[in-house]
């Protein structure tokens, strides 16, 4: 467990499903009295949903870190962080329902997170992802998560690790870069569906997608149900209070 290193603690943490469902692994980073990253953890999740290696992600980090330091929290799930700061309250009072009287989704590690977040000084902070000049430690975990889901292998600075690398020198086995340097698939043809469901295109802007992390310009998009989003996301649902 992590102990005083300063009055108030810096952090990240983030989670990545490739497939959502699909390979999962979360990560958390901490920051030296200089906002750079000096301590950080990843680990593998196997399968697993994107809401759960974000929830993932922020337990481990409050497990990792003395209840008696204050810490600052900075993540870019929307879902992660209201479901501890806005729904979960009213989760509780109406005996772990939403609002809709469903059971809550992923309401074990929830429960867990209410758990270590008791009695001790926590801020969190959103801040968007994969944006230019965006937060240098968010951006650190989530190329830490997408590792581990990719490698399904843990790493840390304890373990001595090298810091994870640029988004796009990992690829999951069975994929080749073409001649233009674009990530590819190798594998078998899949049955052609109608181009309506399955176009894809560079995003112009920056924009949310409905699983509730950004992409940034220039990043494959899809359109989904509810506007364009994540390829991956172009079915998947998205949890909610």
């Amino acid at each position: 467990m992590i102990g005083r290193m300063t009055e108030r603690v810096i952090a990240a943490c983030d989670g990545a499903s490739k497939g959502n469902p699909g390979p999962a692994g979360w990560a958390w980073v901490i920051a030296d009295n200089e906002e750079n990253p000096a301590r950080w953890e990843a680990g593998p999740l196997g399968t697993a949903t994107n809401n759960v290696a974000e929830l993932t992600a922020l337990e481990r980090l409050l497990a990792a870190v003395d209840p008696a330091v204050a810490l600052e929290i900075r993540m870019d799930s929307q879902y992660a962080m209201k479901a501890v700061t806005t729904w979960l309250p009213g989760w509780k009072r109406k005996g772990w329902k939403t609002a809709a009287g469903k059971p809550v989704a992923n309401q074990d590690l929830v429960m867990r997170i209410d758990a270590l977040l008791a009695g001790r000084s926590v801020e969190f902070r959103y801040v968007p992802a994969h944006q230019v000049d965006g937060d240098p430690l968010n951006d650190f975990a989530d190329r830490a998560a997408s590792r581990a889901a990719i490698v399904q292998e843990p790493a840390g600075s304890a373990q001595g690790s090298p810091p994870p690398p640029a988004s796009d020198a990992v690829r999951p086995a069975g994929t080749r870069k073409d001649a233009s340097g674009a990530a590819e698939r190798n594998a078998a043809p899949r049955k052609r569906t109608a181009a309506k469901s399955t176009r894809t295109l560079n995003a112009k802007f920056p924009g949310r997608c409905r699983c509730g992390r950004s992409y940034g310009a220039g990043e494959p998009i899809a359109k989904n149900p509810d506007g364009w989003g994540h390829p991956t996301c172009r079915t998947a649902p998205a949890d909610g209070s």
